[in-house]
């Protein structure tokens, strides 16, 4: 991931038109990314529910904590009665890598007033955040009312899918076997093709990967999310570091 330092513009056009206009053009941006979500949402609520997640507790956990792989992950881990503080530690740790994607959004944001910009952030998932960042380097701008139009859909779908799933999954039974769980990866994939410039930007990209794969298989867990997350950090540092070395030569 390449940290952008270039200083930001001010959100585009203020007025109710104008920013109509965003919601709604990042509203139609997020609608195939959204309808993505529908099976991951289903699988989630589904697993909740087998867990004895009521209708009411599902939509709970998944609009207070908008973040589907410490969700997956809080759910492998439940029991009755639940470890809290395993379920807590896991969540902190998959959830992470929220540090690094906000880390990248600050040259973007830093002339907006907080008011505006913390309660938005709340809605911040990867697929909002890659979006988000996408059209604020395509266009120099980070608007505000796009990224509401991106995030707010795809919080809303993911609440709504995943009560869904809470309350028919115990019919289903194991919805993985009809392959939805795939919907995840999927919508990663196109993501980054999105965000991809070339290998040598993408150098942190793989580290991050391959720290990450050879952690799962020598010990599965969720610690894997944020030791790939902090080598690939360390990456983009270090690469980042020898080339102002390099321009001072």
């Amino acid at each position: 991931m390449t940290i952008e330092t270039c200083a930001p513009a001010a959100v585009p056009g203020d007025g109710p038109s104008e920013l109509r206009s965003e919601f709604m053009r990042g509203l139609v941006a997020s609608l195939p990314v959204t309808a993505g979500f529908v099976p991951f949402a289903l699988v989630l609520g589904a697993q909740a529910g087998q867990k004895g997640l009521s209708a009411l507790e599902t939509p709970l956990m998944t609009g207070l904590n908008f973040a589907g792989g410490s969700e997956f992950a809080a759910i492998g881990l439940w029991t009755s009665p639940p470890h809290l503080a395993l379920i807590t530690a896991v969540t902190l740790m998959v959830n992470s890598r929220h540090l690094l994607m906000g880390a990248a959004l600050v040259p973007f944001l830093k002339t907006l007033p907080k008011r505006r910009v913390l309660p938005a952030l709340f809605l911040m998932c990867d697929e909002s955040w890659a979006m988000a960042l996408a059209d604020a380097r395509a266009g120099g701008t980070f608007s505000l009312a796009h990224y509401l139009g991106v995030a707010l859909p795809m919080w809303l779908a993911w609440i709504a899918f995943t009560t869904l799933g809470a309350l028919v999954g115990p019919v289903l039974g194991d919805v993985e076997t009809l392959g939805f769980d795939m919907a995840f990866p999927a919508i990663f994939l196109v993501l980054l093709r999105g965000m991809w410039s070339g290998f040598r930007a993408a150098r942190p990209w793989l580290v991050s990967l391959a720290v990450a794969a050879t952690g799962h298989l020598l010990a599965p867990g969720a610690w894997t999310v944020a030791a790939g997350a902090i080598a690939g950090l360390a990456t983009a540092w270090l690469w980042a570091g020898s080339a102002r070395k390099g321009e001072t030569a």
